[in-house]
């Protein structure tokens, strides 16, 4: 979109976050884990897989709440969100899209199926292949399949190959197939998972959405979701998206939703690994993230800032402030007020900033009770 500036302001389509985790929004000053991770397997299981065993659907709905009005205050239109909470999973998307809708973001959401739950309760940081589905992820299952026939905009979602018996992994893609959706899943990010390629290569399709792909030791049809901050912060990797044939669209894997910043980020570290890139490229990420998911397009934000649209302007314009933000809304074919003068409309954001914090607390202090 071409928009010709003035000379303060200039406007974008909305943003999409092609890869979000709405249930961290919480995460920050959660408990510290009981010992130091010292691999990626531990930092799942001593961090992240405490945070999402701890939500209920209460602290589900205003951590999306939160994490959707930090998204579209930072410009961001369009979430597709990946979710997990084994013990609040029923009625877990309904939490997320009521909150997203309630603040005026769009939402694709699905529930991140997984066998690390054994039936007995017991976590189990990897999953044998030839294991039974286990009950949990059959209720996994189960809210995907719901939450796609009530006609919401959703995904069929997958934790990763290295939690999922190949039994699961099979269902999950026959009921991607039966709604006509893709498969959202975490794909080798880390070593623990490089055989990931080799166990999802019989399903995969090119509407499934392949997250990190850092490790990933052979070609899958899909779209592949980098997410260059997390696999930073991990210390995965560096996943080379431009060294692959396939779609690439940017994500935030839960940290934050301010898509321009993402996209900075991006730059440099494509920079650093190959420093003939343009800033063309990220912004190409960002197109791409946006065909996927069309109705941002129709989406307009206001930034303080006369050059937004220019990706050599962008990638070296720190603090750019969304001004406005204007949704279109499909029923009346017009565009909708849900920022204006760089504070929400729909919703107070003191209001919701207030409760998030006590959700927070609340849901910190069962990570610490467990």
């Amino acid at each position: 979109m071409n928009v010709p500036a003035s000379d303060t302001t200039s406007m974008t389509p909305g943003m999409v976050n092609a890869h979000h985790h709405l249930y961290s929004s919480l995460a920050r000053g959660m408990p510290a884990p009981l010992r130091r991770p010292n691999s990626f397997p531990d930092m799942l299981e001593l961090v992240w897989w405490r945070l999402d065993a701890a939500h209920t659907l209460e602290s589900i709905y205003w951590s999306a709440k939160l994490g959707a009005l930090e998204a579209v205050l930072a410009g961001t239109t369009c979430i597709i969100d990946h979710h997990e909470s084994p013990n609040a999973i029923e009625g877990s998307l309904d939490a997320i899209a009521r909150a997203c809708s309630e603040v005026g973001v769009r939402v694709r959401t699905c529930y991140g199926i997984t066998d690390r739950w054994a039936d007995d309760g017991s976590l189990q940081a990897k999953v044998s292949p030839l294991s039974a589905m286990t009950k949990g992820a059959t209720r996994g299952l189960e809210e995907c399949d719901r939450h796609l026939r009530a006609g919401n905009d959703a995904m069929v979602g997958l934790h990763a190959a290295f939690t999922c018996s190949d039994e699961t992994i099979r269902a999950a893609a026959e009921l991607a197939a039966t709604h006509n959706v893709g498969v959202h899943v975490h794909v080798a990010e880390a070593m623990d998972d490089v055989a990931a390629g080799a166990r999802l290569a019989p399903y995969a399709a090119a509407d499934w959405l392949l997250v990190h792909t850092v490790h990933l030791d052979r070609d899958l049809p899909g779209v592949i979701a980098h997410n260059p901050r997390s696999n930073m912060n991990n210390g995965v990797g560096y996943a080379k998206p431009t060294q692959r044939n396939n779609t690439v669209v940017l994500g935030s894997d839960g940290i934050g939703s301010d898509m321009m910043e993402e996209l900075r980020l991006a730059y440099v570290r494509l920079r650093e690994f190959d420093n003939s890139s343009s800033p063309n490229v990220v912004q190409g990420w960002m197109d791409n993230a946006r065909a996927m998911y069309p109705a941002s397009l129709s989406d307009r934000v206001t930034w303080r800032y006369p050059d937004a649209t220019n990706p050599w302007h962008a990638v070296f314009t720190t603090g750019m402030r969304v001004e406005r933000v204007d949704v279109h809304d499909e029923t009346t074919d017009s565009l909708r007020t849900v920022v204006d003068n760089g504070t929400t409309v729909l919703v107070d954001e003191d209001e919701i900033r207030h409760k998030a914090a006590t959700a927070a607390r609340q849901l910190h202090q069962r990570m610490e009770n467990s």
